[in-house]
């Protein structure tokens, strides 16, 4: 590393490479500092634990996330790019999700992405309550399908330090999947046609249907109901 003072953003930014490289478990003080090239102690005087350090680096990794102006693009255009920026930030650091869940991280970056997905949500109609719920549902949505795609390269770095046969591995638990769903002929037929398609691909079109149609229903929300027919409960 250089030789300049160290400062809480170097520190930050050199956790977020130990925890993209080896996990939450795979992060400690120690080895923090000897990748910097200073004494565990001197981290302490900048964070308190390695609490405190992951929450950092969880805020931090939400500064990475586009957040277009929804009065200049549109707020669904704007909703759809702040959806898969963070996609795009949880595969990139698939501890992301287990830091969250663990303690909830609020800082500086994550309020600024809650205020900008406010913002889209406000521009495309919502109000109150709805705004909330709004901007909730996206979240649930990516938050939901990008921690499975996170689980399983969390999966596949755990078999890879633990020194275990990756595809030995896979096979086996194909195999068992397979025995599970062969008395449900829906399950296994669904099952065998995601074992032939690409992977990387079939994810993101599954991705893009989520997300379209979740977008799509909330615009269906900010129609008026038809002159003379009740409003669904909870509409806007």
């Amino acid at each position: 590393m250089t030789s300049d003072p160290l400062n809480r953003e170097q520190i930050v930014r050199v956790a977020i490479e130990l925890l993209d490289a080896d996990g939450v478990d795979g992060l400690s003080m120690r080895r923090l500092a000897g990748r910097i090239g200073s004494g565990a102690t001197s981290i302490y005087w900048y964070v308190r634990s390695k609490d405190e350090l992951t929450t950092l680096a969880a805020d931090a990794a939400f500064g990475e996330i586009e957040l277009p102006d929804p009065a200049r693009v549109g707020w669904r255009p704007a909703a759809s790019t702040m959806a898969r920026g963070l996609r795009a930030t949880i595969l990139r650091h698939p501890w992301l999700p287990q830091v969250i869940a663990a303690r909830p991280a609020f800082g500086p970056m994550t309020a600024r992405h809650a205020e900008h997905a406010f913002a889209v949500f406000q521009t495309a109609g919502f109000a109150d309550a709805h705004l909330d719920w709004a901007t909730n549902a996206l979240f649930a949505f990516v938050y939901g399908t990008a921690l499975g795609e996170a689980t399983t390269t969390h999966l596949r770095e755990k078999l890879r330090q633990a020194g275990v046969d990756e595809e030995q591995y896979l096979n086996e638990l194909i195999d068992r999947q397979r025995a599970a769903a062969a008395p449900f002929p829906r399950v296994r037929e669904r099952y065998e046609a995601a074992a032939r398609a690409d992977q990387d691909s079939a994810r993101d079109r599954s991705f893009e249907f989520g997300l379209s149609t979740v977008l799509d229903g909330l615009e269906a929300r900010l129609t008026p109901a038809p002159e003379g027919l009740a409003a669904e409960p909870g509409s806007p």
